[in-house]
Parts: structure tokens; sequence; C-alpha cells
């Protein structure tokens, strides 16, 4: 179980990069935004608001740190798949001036076949504090219903959403990489091989960064 725990960490610290920042960076440059201001702001806040939540979860659930765990990774699981949403509605809106509709179509596959890894982030350290199979399952199904809707908005506003599209990346890369780190890194450390476990961890990375470069 420690070894799914790390593995799920290593695919949240690939998405949190190859989903997230380095498509910031990118709609930067082409909405000739400052990269440095908007997507420094964006992934402290990020941050700053698993941080918040945190404390606030952790008032509430009564120093249940499973509950608290779960309640953390499902926010930063389902922060990432509303800017993957915000996409996949901007490039089909993007057809009104001219966007093809393969790209767009190829952009929707990447992401349902990219979404796979992303819920057994969630579903798997879930399972792994005892819940069971049927409630892990939900919460990674539920954290992906953000995604339909943020598409629609997204194709509804597609010139005010590439404005603020970086932000929300970036917003979203931070939240998912300070979960991994707070809770996900640490816990699947509590063994005696560390060295196994970072490996393992590595290969989550690996696997994701591979279908990020294929489908991306």
């Amino acid at each position: 179980m420690d070894a799914l725990l790390s593995f799920s960490a290593g695919i949240m610290l690939s998405a949190a990069f190859f989903s997230l920042l380095n498509p910031a960076i990118e709609q930067c440059n082409i909405i000739h935004q400052n990269p440095f201001t908007v997507i420094f702001l964006g992934f402290l806040f990020g941050g700053l608001f698993i941080l918040v939540c945190n404390r606030v979860i952790k008032k509430k659930s009564n120093n249940n740190s499973k509950f608290r765990r779960c309640l953390l990774l499902f926010t930063s699981i389902t922060l990432h798949n509303i800017p993957e949403g915000l996409a996949v509605g901007v490039a089909f809106g993007n057809m009104l001036y001219g966007g093809s509709l393969i790209s767009a179509i190829t952009l929707t596959l990447g992401i349902a076949i990219q979404n796979f890894p992303e819920g057994s982030a969630i579903s798997l350290p879930l399972r792994r504090d005892g819940y069971s199979r049927s409630y892990s399952f939900l919460f990674g199904v539920f954290s992906g219903l953000v995604e339909p809707i943020s598409a629609v908005l997204g194709a509804i506003l597609i010139l005010k959403v590439k404005i603020i599209l970086p932000f929300i990346l970036s917003f979203a890369a931070g939240a998912m990489l300070y979960v991994t780190v707070l809770e996900l890194i640490p816990e699947s450390q509590q063994n005696k091989k560390k060295d196994l476990m970072a490996f393992i961890l590595l290969l989550g990375f690996s696997i994701m960064m591979i279908m990020e470069l294929i489908l991306g």
C-alpha cells in the first residue's frame, strides 16, 4: 500500500508540471502575459489555499487524519481537473475563430486517457487508508465531474478564460504539489524500504510524463 501511495505521489508531481505549470507558461507567452508574475502568484496562492483548507479541515475532522487526507486529495485533484475542462471548452469554442476540430478532439481524448492515473491518485490512497473499494472509486469519479462543467464554461467564456487560464493552471499546480509534499510522500516513507518507495515514485512520475509527452 505504501508503494501505491508513492506511485500516486509520482503521478501528481508529474501532472503538476506537465499538465499544469508547463501549459501555463506556454499560455502566458501566447497571450503576452508576464509568466514570472502570473505563474509565481498562481502557484503560491494554490499552496496557500490548501494550507488554509488543511487548517479548517483539521478543526472539523477532530484529528481524523484519514478524513483530512481524503478531503485534501479530493480538493487538489478536483482543482487540477477544472483547468483541464476549461482547456477542452476553449479548444472547441475556438472553432468559431478558425480553430481545428481535429485538434479539439485530440486534446479531449488525451485528457480523458490521462484521467485514469489521476483518478488512481485519489482512489489508491483512500483504499490504503481502509476505505471500501466503492467509496474509493466514487471519490475518484466525483473529482472528475467538474471537467464537463468547466468545459461548458470554457466554451462560453473563451475570450475571458484565455486571460485567466495561466493563473488557474498554476494555482492548481501549487495546490497539487502542496498536498503531495504534505501528505503522500511522508506517509509513503513510513516503512523500512524508503529507497524502494522513492524509486516507485519515480516510476509513477515517468509513466505520467510519457503519457503527457505522447498525448500532449
